[in-house]
């Protein structure tokens, strides 16, 4: 009997030790539902795809956080386990920094899912004038630093005026998102690079150090023309009703849902539109993320269905409900690769 009873004993300690061994490490404690974090820009597309999948599914609706691209993908890249997200939204691609992050963390396998695309949109009140503004005269008025006579000063440009006398005699004021977020990343490299290059000046500095090229030219003002109103959008939607002299920055989605109280400037001639946006011509235009985990694949129940189910025609296809909420899709056969890869788990490989 002691015989059989200390046999049994061995074996469940054996059996412990297999499950354990077998599990993937991080995987103490099982969580049922799908965490999402990241994009202000991609959280109404994901926010509404996961109330879809709770609904038509049995899986539980995924938890979905806004946190701003860079702050989502610092959370992502912390490490593999039930602690950790299993997605993390992006309105710009992940950089390599990030990656090499990630992999310091134990997370080596990053699939990437594009989306749809988006605009970066100049929007004001409709109290107000609709703004018609050139990337140069954007840069003019948000730059740490601008060129005069040849050398780079302090901004000088405290009224619109000051850039173009065509331009309204009226403080510059343009709130906009802070640094962790994806839409600020993609406006300094699309909309503020774009106007610094339209400078000569700039240009040589360009083909001497392009280090030093990106770093005046990316660098917004921090003298109160340009006020960080954190990740949420709809703030500063809010804050533009308040005040008519005041312009925005955010994603086209948040124009799309609010164009009865603000609208959408043109840039360079061209204004925000689906068909300017998903062809180019607009442009502040960029390219739209969610990146998976692919440890937690198979852990964390549904992972895979979710994918299907945001890159499912009915979704994310060009009558999709997500277009419905500003969403610029991907053309079929792109948006099929790209779920079938996606599905496949093959993980990104950046250039």
């Amino acid at each position: 009997m002691t015989i059989k009873t200390n046999l049994a004993a061995i074996f469940t300690v054996i059996g412990v030790a297999l499950v354990l061994w077998m599990a993937p490490v991080g995987f103490a404690q099982a969580r049922e539902e799908i965490r999402i974090v990241g994009s202000s820009t991609v959280f109404p597309f994901s926010t509404a795809v996961a109330e879809e999948f709770g609904q038509v599914t049995d899986y539980p609706t995924p938890v979905v956080e806004s946190t701003g691209s860079g702050g989502g993908l610092k959370l992502f890249c912390s490490g593999v386990g039930v602690d950790h997200p299993d997605i993390a939204n992006s309105s710009r691609r992940i950089k390599p920094s990030e990656v090499k992050n990630c992999a310091e963390n134990g997370v080596r396998e990053i699939v990437e899912v594009k989306i749809g695309y988006d605009g970066i949109v100049i929007a004001n009140s409709k109290a107000a004038l609709m703004a018609e503004l050139s990337l140069r005269q954007l840069w003019l008025a948000l730059a740490k630093q601008v060129p005069v006579e040849g050398v780079l000063v302090d901004n000088p440009n405290h009224l619109w005026a000051d850039i173009d006398v065509s331009l309204p005699a009226e403080p510059i004021e343009v709130l906009g998102p802070p640094p962790t977020s994806g839409t600020r990343d993609a406006f300094v490299e699309l909309a503020m690079e774009g106007g610094c290059k339209t400078f000569k000046e700039m240009l040589v500095f360009k083909e001497n150090d392009k280090s030093a090229f990106k770093a005046i030219c990316h660098a917004v003002r921090e003298d109160g023309a340009y006020v960080e109103a954190g990740e949420n959008d709809n703030l500063i939607v809010q804050k533009l009703q308040a005040n008519p002299q005041a312009l925005g920055i955010f994603g086209f989605s948040f124009l799309e849902q609010n164009r009865d109280i603000i609208q959408g400037g043109s840039i360079n001639g061209v204004a925000p539109e689906f068909v300017s946006i998903s062809d180019g011509s607009y442009p502040v235009s960029r390219s739209m993320y969610f990146y998976i985990k692919a440890a937690h694949v198979g852990v964390i129940p549904g992972i895979e269905e979710f994918i299907n189910a945001f890159m499912h025609e009915d979704a994310s296809g060009e009558y999709g409900y997500l277009t419905d909420k500003g969403l610029i899709p991907l053309g079929d056969e792109e948006r099929e690769e790209v779920r079938d890869s996606a599905l496949a788990l093959i993980p990104l490989k950046l250039p």
